[in-house]
């Protein structure tokens, strides 16, 4: 009785997914925009006092195939802040950039507490430390953070945090460092 449980499931399955309520149509009918309910095609935010949102694209830096950082393309509301660019390079490469062989030496697991920027230099505060990564793996990843934070205002520098501790910050010259700048990672750029 089990073993033909388990096959009449599937078959079930198989047929309910061939079914849909809505038949395609070969040639899409224009809906007129007096008939889109709730101000849904207004140039601001339905609900707001005439709030709007505009974005941009914003370079984040990943890991290319070759293992040096190079940066890539990400959309975030304008004007940018820390914390958005952040959030976006945490979610790691496309698919599409990871089919190309780019990765990230982030971890999947990191949380960001707080990131902001306070007289060009930049401010992440995370749950967990970096320092438990493979040494290039953490060069890597804090480039990532320092290049990604320069094109939104960290111009000077960025400290990472750990609840609210200062760390210190391993460099390619193999110091370290608690505010650590763009040029110390350029070394780790795709020429």
């Amino acid at each position: 009785m089990r073993r033909a449980v388990v096959p009449l499931a599937v078959l079930a399955a198989l047929a309910l997914s061939s079914c849909t309520l809505v038949s395609p149509n070969a040639t899409p009918s224009r809906i007129p925009s007096k008939s889109v309910p709730f101000g849904l095609l207004d140039p601001t935010i339905p609900g707001t006092n005439h709030a709007r949102v505009r974005f941009i694209t914003q370079p984040v830096y990943i890991v290319d195939a070759s293992g040096h950082l190079a940066p890539s393309s990400r959309i975030v509301p304008s004007p940018p802040a820390l914390a958005t660019v952040v959030e976006q390079l945490l979610l790691g490469p496309t698919p599409i950039e990871v089919s190309a062989g780019y990765t990230s030496a982030l971890p999947k697991t990191l949380v960001v507490i707080s990131a902001n920027v306070v007289n060009n230099i930049g401010y992440i505060n995370f749950a967990t430390s970096l320092s438990s990564l493979a040494r290039a793996q953490q060069l890597l990843a804090i480039g990532q953070l320092v290049l990604t934070a320069d094109v939104v205002g960290a111009t000077k520098g960025l400290e990472i945090r750990v609840a609210g501790t200062p760390q210190e910050l391993l460099l390619p010259n193999g110091k370290r460092t608690k505010l650590a700048t763009p040029n110390d990672f350029q070394s780790l750029l795709n020429a």
